[in-house]
Protein backbone atom coordinates (compact mmCIF):
# COMPACT_ATOMS: atom_id res chain seq x y z
CA UNK A 1 0.00 0.00 0.00
CA UNK A 2 1.36 3.41 -1.03
CA UNK A 3 2.01 6.02 1.60
CA UNK A 4 0.43 9.46 1.51
CA UNK A 5 2.06 12.02 -0.84
CA UNK A 6 3.37 14.25 2.02
CA UNK A 7 5.11 11.32 3.67
CA UNK A 8 6.46 10.17 0.32
CA UNK A 9 7.74 13.68 -0.24
CA UNK A 10 9.59 13.77 3.08
CA UNK A 11 11.05 10.34 2.43
CA UNK A 12 12.19 11.42 -1.04
CA UNK A 13 13.69 14.68 0.25
CA UNK A 14 15.63 13.12 3.12
CA UNK A 15 16.48 9.94 1.26
CA UNK A 16 17.99 11.73 -1.74
CA UNK A 17 19.32 14.97 -0.24
CA UNK A 18 20.86 13.63 2.99
CA UNK A 19 22.63 10.53 4.27
CA UNK A 20 20.04 10.03 6.97
CA UNK A 21 18.71 6.45 6.88
CA UNK A 22 15.31 7.27 5.38
CA UNK A 23 14.09 4.66 2.88
CA UNK A 24 12.57 5.97 -0.36
CA UNK A 25 9.64 3.76 -1.40
CA UNK A 26 8.53 5.67 -4.49
CA UNK A 27 10.58 7.17 -7.34
CA UNK A 28 7.76 8.31 -9.60
CA UNK A 29 7.16 11.90 -10.67
CA UNK A 30 4.51 12.50 -8.01
CA UNK A 31 6.88 11.49 -5.23
CA UNK A 32 9.67 13.55 -6.79
CA UNK A 33 7.37 16.59 -6.91
CA UNK A 34 6.45 16.24 -3.26
CA UNK A 35 10.08 15.57 -2.38
CA UNK A 36 11.41 18.70 -4.04
CA UNK A 37 8.73 20.77 -2.34
CA UNK A 38 9.94 19.29 0.97
CA UNK A 39 13.60 20.03 0.21
CA UNK A 40 13.72 23.11 2.51
CA UNK A 41 12.57 20.87 5.39
CA UNK A 42 15.63 18.70 4.83
CA UNK A 43 17.65 21.91 4.81
CA UNK A 44 16.17 22.88 8.16
CA UNK A 45 17.37 19.60 9.69
CA UNK A 46 20.82 19.88 8.11
CA UNK A 47 21.17 23.51 9.15
CA UNK A 48 19.90 22.82 12.65
CA UNK A 49 22.49 20.08 13.04
CA UNK A 50 25.23 22.41 11.80
CA UNK A 51 24.21 25.16 14.18
CA UNK A 52 23.88 22.68 17.05
CA UNK A 53 27.43 21.43 16.70
CA UNK A 54 28.77 24.96 16.37
CA UNK A 55 26.94 26.09 19.50
CA UNK A 56 28.10 23.00 21.39
CA UNK A 57 31.72 23.85 20.66
CA UNK A 58 31.17 27.44 21.76
CA UNK A 59 29.56 26.18 24.97
CA UNK A 60 32.57 23.96 25.62
CA UNK A 61 34.88 26.94 25.34
CA UNK A 62 35.89 26.77 21.68
CA UNK A 63 36.55 29.93 19.71
CA UNK A 64 34.43 31.07 16.76
CA UNK A 65 36.76 29.58 14.13
CA UNK A 66 36.46 25.92 15.25
CA UNK A 67 32.71 26.43 15.63
CA UNK A 68 32.56 27.76 12.08
CA UNK A 69 34.57 24.84 10.71
CA UNK A 70 32.22 22.42 12.45
CA UNK A 71 29.15 24.17 11.06
CA UNK A 72 30.56 23.92 7.54
CA UNK A 73 31.60 20.29 7.99
CA UNK A 74 28.17 19.07 9.10
CA UNK A 75 26.30 19.82 5.84
CA UNK A 76 29.17 18.29 3.88
CA UNK A 77 28.99 15.13 5.99
CA UNK A 78 25.20 14.90 5.84
CA UNK A 79 25.28 15.06 2.04
CA UNK A 80 28.38 12.84 1.59
CA UNK A 81 29.98 15.90 0.03
CA UNK A 82 27.78 15.51 -3.05
CA UNK A 83 26.86 19.18 -3.24
CA UNK A 84 30.51 20.20 -3.04
CA UNK A 85 31.40 17.57 -5.62
CA UNK A 86 28.63 18.91 -7.87
CA UNK A 87 29.94 22.43 -7.44
CA UNK A 88 33.44 21.35 -8.48
CA UNK A 89 32.19 19.35 -11.47
CA UNK A 90 29.97 22.19 -12.63
CA UNK A 91 32.86 24.63 -12.37
CA UNK A 92 34.99 22.30 -14.49
CA UNK A 93 32.20 21.96 -17.04
CA UNK A 94 31.57 25.67 -17.29
CA UNK A 95 35.26 26.49 -17.35
CA UNK A 96 36.16 23.93 -20.01
CA UNK A 97 34.91 26.07 -22.87
CA UNK A 98 33.91 22.89 -24.71
CA UNK A 99 30.58 22.02 -26.39
CA UNK A 100 27.78 20.79 -24.16
CA UNK A 101 28.35 17.08 -24.84
CA UNK A 102 32.05 17.31 -24.04
CA UNK A 103 31.42 19.49 -20.98
CA UNK A 104 28.92 16.96 -19.62
CA UNK A 105 31.47 14.20 -20.14
CA UNK A 106 34.06 16.21 -18.20
CA UNK A 107 31.56 16.63 -15.37
CA UNK A 108 31.03 12.87 -15.14
CA UNK A 109 34.71 12.12 -14.71
CA UNK A 110 35.83 11.13 -11.22
CA UNK A 111 38.74 13.56 -11.03
CA UNK A 112 38.52 17.30 -10.30
CA UNK A 113 40.09 19.85 -12.60
CA UNK A 114 41.70 23.20 -11.76
CA UNK A 115 38.45 25.16 -12.02
CA UNK A 116 36.78 22.78 -9.61
CA UNK A 117 39.62 22.86 -7.08
CA UNK A 118 39.80 26.65 -7.11
CA UNK A 119 36.04 26.99 -6.73
CA UNK A 120 35.93 24.53 -3.82
CA UNK A 121 38.75 26.27 -1.97
CA UNK A 122 37.23 29.72 -2.35
CA UNK A 123 33.72 28.62 -1.40
CA UNK A 124 34.81 26.71 1.70
CA UNK A 125 37.07 29.56 2.80
CA UNK A 126 34.22 32.01 2.36
CA UNK A 127 31.79 29.85 4.34
CA UNK A 128 34.20 29.31 7.24
CA UNK A 129 35.32 32.94 7.33
CA UNK A 130 31.78 34.29 7.36
CA UNK A 131 30.52 31.90 10.02
CA UNK A 132 33.55 32.63 12.20
CA UNK A 133 32.77 36.34 11.90
CA UNK A 134 29.11 35.81 12.77
CA UNK A 135 29.81 33.46 15.70
CA UNK A 136 32.30 36.01 16.99
CA UNK A 137 29.65 38.75 16.77
CA UNK A 138 26.96 36.65 18.47
CA UNK A 139 26.15 33.01 18.98
CA UNK A 140 22.62 33.75 17.75
CA UNK A 141 23.77 35.31 14.48
CA UNK A 142 26.09 32.41 13.79
CA UNK A 143 23.46 29.79 14.54
CA UNK A 144 20.74 31.53 12.52
CA UNK A 145 23.12 31.91 9.58
CA UNK A 146 23.98 28.20 9.64
CA UNK A 147 20.31 27.23 9.61
CA UNK A 148 19.10 29.81 7.09
CA UNK A 149 21.91 29.15 4.61
CA UNK A 150 21.09 25.42 4.59
CA UNK A 151 17.39 26.13 4.00
CA UNK A 152 18.20 28.61 1.23
CA UNK A 153 20.41 25.99 -0.42
CA UNK A 154 17.53 23.50 -0.60
CA UNK A 155 15.04 26.16 -1.66
CA UNK A 156 17.27 26.77 -4.69
CA UNK A 157 16.84 23.07 -5.55
CA UNK A 158 13.06 23.36 -5.38
CA UNK A 159 13.10 26.32 -7.75
CA UNK A 160 15.48 24.51 -10.11
CA UNK A 161 13.06 21.57 -10.31
CA UNK A 162 10.20 23.76 -11.54
CA UNK A 163 8.31 23.14 -14.75
CA UNK A 164 10.06 24.39 -17.86
CA UNK A 165 13.61 23.57 -16.72
CA UNK A 166 14.83 20.60 -18.79
CA UNK A 167 17.24 17.83 -17.89
CA UNK A 168 20.60 17.73 -19.66
CA UNK A 169 20.74 13.94 -19.55
CA UNK A 170 18.05 11.25 -19.81
CA UNK A 171 19.26 9.61 -16.59
CA UNK A 172 20.37 10.59 -13.10
CA UNK A 173 18.88 12.76 -10.36
CA UNK A 174 18.56 15.74 -12.67
CA UNK A 175 16.32 13.79 -15.02
CA UNK A 176 14.32 12.34 -12.12
CA UNK A 177 13.31 15.74 -10.72
CA UNK A 178 13.52 18.07 -13.72
CA UNK A 179 10.28 19.96 -14.25
CA UNK A 180 8.34 18.18 -11.51
CA UNK A 181 7.37 21.24 -9.45
CA UNK A 182 4.66 23.56 -10.82
CA UNK A 183 5.89 27.14 -11.17
CA UNK A 184 3.17 28.55 -8.92
CA UNK A 185 4.00 26.07 -6.15
CA UNK A 186 7.72 26.81 -6.42
CA UNK A 187 7.23 30.58 -6.25
CA UNK A 188 4.72 30.26 -3.40
CA UNK A 189 7.11 28.10 -1.40
CA UNK A 190 9.95 30.55 -2.06
CA UNK A 191 7.89 33.46 -0.74
CA UNK A 192 6.94 31.44 2.34
CA UNK A 193 10.52 30.41 3.09
CA UNK A 194 11.81 33.97 2.69
CA UNK A 195 9.15 35.26 5.10
CA UNK A 196 9.80 32.43 7.58
CA UNK A 197 13.55 33.02 7.48
CA UNK A 198 13.02 36.67 8.31
CA UNK A 199 10.65 35.83 11.15
CA UNK A 200 13.04 33.26 12.66
CA UNK A 201 15.95 35.67 12.45
CA UNK A 202 13.89 38.46 14.01
CA UNK A 203 12.86 36.17 16.87
CA UNK A 204 16.48 35.15 17.42
CA UNK A 205 17.55 38.78 17.37
CA UNK A 206 14.97 39.71 19.99
CA UNK A 207 15.98 36.77 22.17
CA UNK A 208 19.65 37.71 21.96
CA UNK A 209 18.92 41.44 22.26
CA UNK A 210 20.25 42.20 18.82
CA UNK A 211 19.01 44.70 16.24
CA UNK A 212 15.45 44.42 14.94
CA UNK A 213 16.75 44.68 11.38
CA UNK A 214 18.23 41.18 11.50
CA UNK A 215 14.92 39.76 10.33
CA UNK A 216 14.79 42.05 7.30
CA UNK A 217 18.46 41.41 6.55
CA UNK A 218 17.95 37.65 6.65
CA UNK A 219 14.85 37.65 4.44
CA UNK A 220 16.67 39.85 1.92
CA UNK A 221 19.72 37.57 2.00
CA UNK A 222 17.64 34.47 1.21
CA UNK A 223 15.82 36.25 -1.59
CA UNK A 224 19.10 37.45 -3.06
CA UNK A 225 20.70 34.02 -2.68
CA UNK A 226 18.02 32.21 -4.67
CA UNK A 227 18.24 34.97 -7.28
CA UNK A 228 21.98 34.37 -7.67
CA UNK A 229 21.30 30.62 -7.87
CA UNK A 230 18.71 31.33 -10.57
CA UNK A 231 21.31 33.19 -12.63
CA UNK A 232 23.65 30.21 -12.34
CA UNK A 233 20.81 27.86 -13.27
CA UNK A 234 20.07 29.81 -16.44
CA UNK A 235 23.74 29.82 -17.34
CA UNK A 236 23.93 26.04 -16.90
CA UNK A 237 20.78 25.43 -18.93
CA UNK A 238 22.18 27.51 -21.78
CA UNK A 239 25.59 25.88 -21.50
CA UNK A 240 24.64 22.23 -20.94
CA UNK A 241 21.14 22.11 -22.39
CA UNK A 242 19.54 21.49 -18.99
CA UNK A 243 20.23 20.52 -15.40
CA UNK A 244 22.08 17.58 -13.89
CA UNK A 245 22.69 16.30 -10.39
CA UNK A 246 25.99 18.19 -10.40
CA UNK A 247 24.20 21.42 -11.28
CA UNK A 248 21.84 20.88 -8.35
CA UNK A 249 24.85 20.60 -6.05
CA UNK A 250 26.36 23.76 -7.48
CA UNK A 251 23.10 25.65 -7.00
CA UNK A 252 22.85 24.55 -3.37
CA UNK A 253 26.39 25.62 -2.51
CA UNK A 254 25.99 28.89 -4.40
CA UNK A 255 22.81 29.77 -2.54
CA UNK A 256 24.28 28.80 0.84
CA UNK A 257 27.46 30.80 0.31
CA UNK A 258 25.62 33.85 -1.01
CA UNK A 259 23.32 33.80 2.01
CA UNK A 260 26.24 33.67 4.42
CA UNK A 261 28.20 36.43 2.70
CA UNK A 262 25.19 38.76 2.66
CA UNK A 263 24.45 38.06 6.32
CA UNK A 264 28.02 39.06 7.19
CA UNK A 265 27.72 42.51 5.65
CA UNK A 266 27.50 45.30 8.20
CA UNK A 267 28.86 43.21 11.12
Amino acid sequence: MLKSPPLDGLRFAFGTLTVLPVPVHRWDREAARAGMLCAPVAGLVVGGSAAGLGLLLLLLGSGPLPAAVASVAVPAALTRGLHLDGLADTADGLGSGKPAEDALRIMKQSDIGPFGVLTLVLVLLAQVAVLAQLYDASWARGAVAAVVSAVAARLALTLAARAGVPAARPEGLGAAVAGVVPKAAALGLAAGVVAAAGAVAAAGAVAARLGWYDGVRTAAAVAAAVTVAELLLRRCVRRFGGITGDVFGALAETAATTTLVLLSLGH
